[in-house]
């Protein structure tokens, strides 16, 4: 019988779980975490795929390098750490060797230079048809400052940073093939909040934490389950800029979702823009028990909200 995404990463975990781990933490967070006498060294490894996570025919290679970036070192700052390096792998069909590869890799090393990210190493092979790209990014902080997804506590503000769902909204104008559209232009060009995150790591008011990549329809869930918690989410609160869809399901935002202690949240909302420019926005409460409640203007409304999964 097939499984579900998450499902199989769950079997994975189960099967592993017994192995010596050498120090670092079992899966379960954005990062895996290895604790170096009082520092943290953390890392972290996702894949982009063509037609999968972008059409090569409609972005442009110093968009998907950019990207590739990105998405990765956003793990590490859902962790509160600073992204320090990162190794890159990828496999090319021979369309894409020459100048798409050469502005590729222009793309990545302006937003490694951006973000002050070195290239340490990887690996590079053909492939027959599609482009695989596969980043691992480290990032370091002091093991006081690491954020977790099962430290959520009963009575906890959930908020988010930024907006939510204009990369879902931009990948449907590119796919109706306009590219120019404001949330287009967000979808090509992700922004992980490094800075936020890091300065959040800094914060014991802040409790669980992690980035929005599928939506926080089942971004939130990851919390919940390991937190052994519930949760309340206010539709009217969530702050977007489109239909509410986008931004409950829709993934690859790279924004941060966190719990923070109900008492301190106004006072983190505000340092955190005077520090960073960015917002946060109260979304909803944690809860007991391991429900996910809806609500609009303070009413439970049934809806079938999933973010996405792979498979």
């Amino acid at each position: 019988m097939k499984k579900s995404e998450f499902g199989f990463i769950g079997d994975i975990a189960t099967m592993f779980g017994a192995l010596p781990h050498h120090g670092f933490e079992p899966i379960g967070d954005d990062c895996t975490v290895l604790d170096m006498g009082g520092e943290a060294l953390v890392m972290t490894t996702d894949m982009l795929i063509e037609d999968v996570h972008f059409l090569r025919h409609a972005i442009k290679p110093e968009d998907v390098g950019h990207k590739s970036l990105m998405v990765n070192i956003s793990d590490v700052a859902a962790m509160g750490a600073k992204p320090v390096a990162t190794l890159l792998s990828i496999a090319l069909p021979e369309g894409a060797q020459g100048e798409w590869s050469e502005r590729f890799m222009r793309g990545y090393y302006e937003a490694s230079k951006e973000r002050g990210v070195a290239l340490v190493g990887g690996d590079t092979t053909a492939s027959r048809d599609k482009i695989a790209i596969n980043v691992v990014a480290i990032g370091r902080a002091p093991m006081a400052n690491i954020k977790r997804r099962k430290d959520a506590k009963v009575g906890d503000v959930i908020a988010v940073t930024g907006k939510l769902g204009a990369s879902s909204k931009g990948l449907v104008d590119i796919m109706f093939g306009d590219v120019n559209t404001p949330a287009a232009k967000i979808h090509c060009r992700a922004q992980a909040r490094t800075a936020e995150g890091a300065w959040l790591g800094t914060r014991s008011e802040v409790h669980a934490m992690m980035d929005v990549s599928d939506g926080i329809a089942s971004d939130i869930k990851h919390i919940m389950e390991l937190s052994k918690v519930g949760a309340e989410i206010e539709l009217d609160k969530i702050p977007t800029d489109y239909d509410i869809r986008f931004a409950t399901t829709g993934g690859e935002d790279y924004e941060l979702l966190l719990t923070v202690d109900s008492a301190a949240f106004d006072t983190i909302a505000e340092e955190l823009f005077k520090a960073t420019g960015t917002t946060l926005t109260k979304i909803g409460t944690i809860t007991e028990g391991d429900s996910l409640t809806w609500l609009e203007e303070g009413k439970p409304r049934e809806l079938d909200l999933n973010g996405f999964t792979h498979f």
